[in-house]
This record gives structure tokens, sequence and C-alpha cells, in this order.
């Protein structure tokens, strides 16, 4: 009964870890914020929970940013950029995702979600380059 307590409380820790960011976080920062508190986590545990979270669509993935899974705890439709120089990945909550977009597919089959990416260089690292 204990074992089974121990692994829903890291269930849950991992899952209010990603839902209480904005970082779109990897499994490994998600282990790395959780490790302190639940000593007896492994990156195995984060890496399966996700998997789990994103099935049952609890959690979305971002995408791979430099080689590495990232994810959102919100799955509410909303817009990301993702800065290809530094790999940060923001909400852009100020842009609606169109309603014509999944208009236009609703012939083709039901649209379940819709996820609206722009990536490029974010203005921090434009910055960064002007000063150098």
């Amino acid at each position: 009964m204990e074992a089974t307590a121990k692994r829903f409380r890291k269930r849950n820790a991992i899952l209010h870890c990603l839902r209480s960011t904005d970082v779109h976080p990897s499994a490994e920062w998600v282990y790395e914020q959780l490790k302190a508190e639940h000593s007896d986590i492994s990156l195995a545990t984060v890496y399966r929970n996700l998997a789990r979270f994103k099935e049952r669509g609890e959690i979305i993935t971002v995408g791979t940013v430099h080689g590495t899974e990232r994810f959102d705890g919100n799955t509410k439709p909303h817009v990301h950029f993702i800065c290809t120089a530094c790999g940060s990945v923001l909400d852009l909550h100020q842009i609606a995702v169109p309603e014509e977009l999944t208009k236009s597919v609703s012939g083709i089959g039901q649209v379940n979600s819709c996820h609206l990416t722009f990536t490029g260089i974010c203005n921090e690292c434009i910055n960064k380059e002007e000063t150098a």
C-alpha cells in the first residue's frame, strides 16, 4: 500500500511541476526540480509518467528543441514561439489559434487539437548579438 502511495505522490508531483511553470521543461528539468524533495525519484520515472500524461491528454509536447523533447502543462489551444538560438519556448497568448484552420480541415475528420508554433530568434538573443 505504501509503495502505491509513493508512486502516486511522485506522479502528482511531476504533473504539478509541469502545470506550475511556463518554461516548457524537458524531462531532465522536471527531474532536477523534484529530486531534492523526492530523493527516490528516478529520471526513468519522470519519462514514464510524462509519456502517460501525454497519452491521456493531460500535457502536450511542444516538440523537440535542440534535441530535447519539451512539454507544456497547459493543454488549452495556444501559440508558441521557439528560439532557434537559445532554445527558449514562449507562450504567445496574445495570438489566438485561428478558427479558420480547424474549420478548413473539418471535412477530413474530427479535429482534436491544433498547435501553432513560430520559430526564429528571440529579442534577447538578437540584442546579445548586437551588443557583442
